[in-house]
């Protein structure tokens, strides 16, 4: 009587396991590469079976770097399932640059589908540059908001320097080179020369929000004296169009996207920072405070 032979898969039950479950994912990789390659060529069919999405963007806190958030908002608007964007803010403002850089990529976006703000508790100076990008601005009557305005922050240490019988002496190429440093005294012509500086990232600002608003830029000039507002009180200025929360912005946002049936909100998967990154973002912002700051504040 001749002796049966085992199979493979009983004389190397774990390397045959490991054969089956290699394969198995190679066929899935390459459905899914098939099935993307389709979709690329073939974006209308494929988003007739897609859930529409609305974006969600988050500006938080003191606006300091832009560029994690420019490019979540670049991914939305190239992204078709996207169908609208949200803007959902809750900041006191903040360095001019990065808060002029949000602006231009939601203006971007703007061009291509429905952008609305949804102000939270504050969304001030910087933050209102932010928001006036959007096709709507939503309030609650009391967030507070406004202060368009400029400054420059300065420290002067000089006297805790004489105090510890420290001495500095720095050399600069020009007249201007170390204006601002901490460790002396402005000039008058120092002072008339950062003013200048201040009134012309002014002129930014104003021309900006009155072009977002679709206000007489002289409206836009009366109101921009750093005063703080409630969303009331905005919207009966104009810088704001509809008092309500989060949930009025979305229904806003869909009813300009043209979107009636269910929809998802789409938020930022890198948006949870660890704490200590936060934290160390706060020292950061502190620190900077010892040289020239120009911010929306």
């Amino acid at each position: 009587m001749e002796r049966n032979n085992p199979r493979f898969s009983q004389r190397h039950p774990f390397l045959f396991g490991l054969l089956v479950l290699f394969s198995a994912v190679v066929l899935v990789s390459g459905a899914m590469a098939v099935w993307r390659s389709w979709a690329e060529k073939n974006p209308a069919a494929f988003l007739a079976f897609a859930q529409p999405k609305i974006g969600v963007v988050h500006v938080d806190g003191m606006i300091l770097d832009a560029t994690d958030t420019v490019n979540w908002i670049r991914r939305l608007r190239e992204d078709p399932s996207v169908k609208g964007i949200l803007v959902r803010i809750d900041s006191p403002g903040g360095v001019v640059g990065p808060s002029q850089e949000l602006h231009r990529a939601l203006e971007r976006a703007a061009r291509k589908k429905p952008v609305v703000a949804s102000l939270g508790a504050v969304a001030a100076s910087g933050g209102y540059y932010v928001a006036v990008a959007g096709h709507k601005i939503v309030a609650n009557p009391g967030t507070l908001t406004g202060s368009i305005g400029v400054r420059v922050e300065l420290t002067n240490l000089r006297g805790l320097m004489e105090k510890l019988g420290i001495s500095r002496e720095s050399l600069g190429s020009g007249q201007f080179k170390a204006t601002g440093s901490p460790f002396k005294e402005l000039t008058d012509e120092e002072r008339t020369y950062l003013k200048s500086m201040i009134m012309d990232m002014h002129s930014q600002f104003v021309s900006d929000v009155a072009r977002g608003r679709d206000m007489p830029l002289e409206q836009v000039q009366n109101l921009a004296d750093g005063r703080i507002m409630t969303g009331q009180q905005a919207l009966n200025h104009g810088l704001v169009d509809v008092l309500g929360g989060q949930e009025e912005a979305v229904e806003l946002l869909m009813k300009l996207a043209g979107i009636e049936e269910k929809v998802e909100l789409l938020e930022d998967p890198t948006r949870d920072v660890p704490l200590w990154k936060r934290v160390l973002s706060a020292v950061e912002g502190e620190l900077r405070h010892l040289g020239p700051m120009w911010v929306y504040r």
